[in-house]
């Protein structure tokens, strides 16, 4: 297998846990292990008694039924679980894609959306998105780049860097477009039921379409990526049984704490996603506005979804240089837009509670550079 360097987690390695503000992250605000046990009456005691051995490779039981009922139409035996979204995409594209296969990436994306689709020897085809479109999705394009070896079609939606997401209109034409070929659409929806107008929810592709195939995550909506559990939900059952497995070569099974607060979570994720939903929102028209005053710095396309936009960024000059000097200078971490091949854009995030003194330093170093 060959793979580039991943730049995303490579930058975050080098500034992440000792940059002060952080105003790049992709993932809304967490809460401690104590938080989650007080959401039900006797957790507490049940989490000391549960057992730390392994568990089943596909997931307990109990935890599968848990994450079922986030959809209308799945099973529990539709769901694999993994160790974070990050194996879901790593298993599903190696158990089912390989040379002689065509992939295509929508992009920009998650640098393992495109990365690890190539690390298989598959052909990959980039369906791309860009700023001067404001960021349309070209149904016609997409269909001109399958092939008759297409195997997968990876889409994003909420979407990764922008914040935006499908309109339903184009959602259903790319479902229509993956059956009428019999291709398998791979949706990441880790940042699902934190769209900012939920009636504009749209259904999960494993639920649209018998080849889709959903992935999730508690990182991103929920809060909490310490607990690194994530899942792929599809009612094609072949999907389910070769991505499971490629996992026996992975991580065989998931963390019994992991499972048992998942679960626990997942009963109550109403809660969450509330609480993180108006900190997005608080934090959003906050952000919105700053960049709406910084006209000669910024501007973007505004994000409806998720607690992450792109904004682009107008003064000539390298911005993954720029990005550096902010955080050395001022302990404000950026996400350069270089990540994702865009070097005209960087990534903000606006899903944590201390956003708002964050951006005050950003402000003040930004007014320090004029």
């Amino acid at each position: 297998m060959q793979i580039k360097p991943f730049r995303i987690e490579q930058y975050f390695g080098k500034y992440e846990f000792t940059a002060r503000y952080l105003l790049s992250s992709s993932d809304a605000e967490s809460r401690t292990i104590k938080e989650l046990l007080d959401l039900e009456p006797g957790a507490h005691e049940r989490l000391l008694e549960h057992w730390c051995g392994y568990t089943e490779s596909p997931g307990a039981p109990w935890l599968r039924e848990a994450i079922a009922a986030i959809y209308q139409q799945i099973k529990s035996g539709d769901v694999l679980v993994l160790a974070a979204a990050e194996e879901g995409i790593f298993v599903l594209y190696h158990a089912l894609v390989g040379p002689g296969d065509h992939v295509i990436v929508e992009t920009p994306c998650y640098e393992s959306g495109l990365e690890l689709a190539r690390s298989t020897g598959a052909q990959v085809s980039e369906w791309r998105r860009t700023f001067e479109s404001g960021w349309a999705h070209d149904v016609a394009a997409l269909e001109k780049l399958i092939q008759p070896n297409t195997k997968v079609i990876y889409i994003n939606t909420p979407h990764n860097p922008t914040g935006l997401l499908m309109p339903a209109p184009v959602f259903r034409q790319v479902l229509a477009l993956a059956a009428s070929r019999n291709i398998i659409l791979f949706s990441d929806e880790v940042y699902r039921e934190l769209e900012h107008d939920p009636a504009t929810r749209l259904p999960a592709a494993c639920e649209g379409y018998e080849r889709g195939v959903s992935l999730g995550s508690m990182s991103k909506t929920y809060g909490l990526p310490g607990l690194r559990l994530g899942w792929l939900a599809s009612r094609d059952p072949e999907i389910i049984r070769r991505c499971l497995e490629f996992k026996y070569y992975t991580t065989i099974c998931s963390s019994a704490p992991s499972e048992f607060l998942t679960a626990l979570a997942l009963r109550h994720r109403e809660v969450l996603v509330q609480r993180n939903l108006q900190i997005v929102l608080g934090n959003l028209r906050l952000l919105d506005a700053f960049i709406q005053q910084r006209p000669h710095w910024f501007d973007w396309v505004k994000p409806n979804a998720g607690p992450i936009g792109f904004a682009h960024f107008k003064p000539e000059r390298d911005v993954l240089g720029f990005c550096e000097e902010v955080v050395c200078d001022s302990g404000v971490l950026l996400l350069p837009g270089t990540v994702y091949e865009q070097p005209r854009h960087i990534r903000f995030g606006f899903g944590r509670k201390n956003m708002p003194e964050s951006l005050a330093q950003f402000g003040a170093c930004l007014d320090a550079h004029s």
